[in-house]
């Protein structure tokens, strides 16, 4: 097996948990690799639980097939900025953010996640 054959069977994401306060919000996808995360949620028609992209400060939403909801954390996973993201969208860079979690838009509602939430993602 050469290296081309090791990259067709990396994985392309790690899965975990979102977690505040020590309660399970939802799973996590945290993609690996630079194709993981340009590809994010593309292509698909909903999406149950969230997505963690890291290093990120804005994201888009070109292409999508349904809205978000986007949460911007620091460097010490606390949410700073949270916004509903329509689809074919671009979002203006947050300097301080250091990752982006992505949901399908309504979920931040229904986990309550708010601005000030330290959150925790267990893999």
């Amino acid at each position: 097996m050469d290296s081309s054959d090791l990259a067709d069977h990396a994985p392309m994401a790690r899965d975990g948990w979102l977690v505040r306060d020590g309660r399970v919000l939802a799973s996590v996808e945290i993609p690996i690799g630079r194709r993981a995360k340009t590809r994010g949620l593309l292509g698909r028609d909903s999406f149950e639980g969230a997505m963690l992209l890291r290093p990120a400060r804005s994201v888009h939403s070109f292409g999508m097939r349904f809205d978000l909801d986007v949460a911007f954390i620091n460097a010490e996973d606390i949410v700073i900025r949270t916004l509903q993201l329509h689809r074919n969208r671009i979002t203006l860079p947050v300097w301080r953010a250091r990752g982006v979690l992505e949901a399908e838009a309504g979920a931040f509602g229904r986990w309550e996640l708010k601005i000030g939430d330290q959150i925790e993602i267990r893999v």
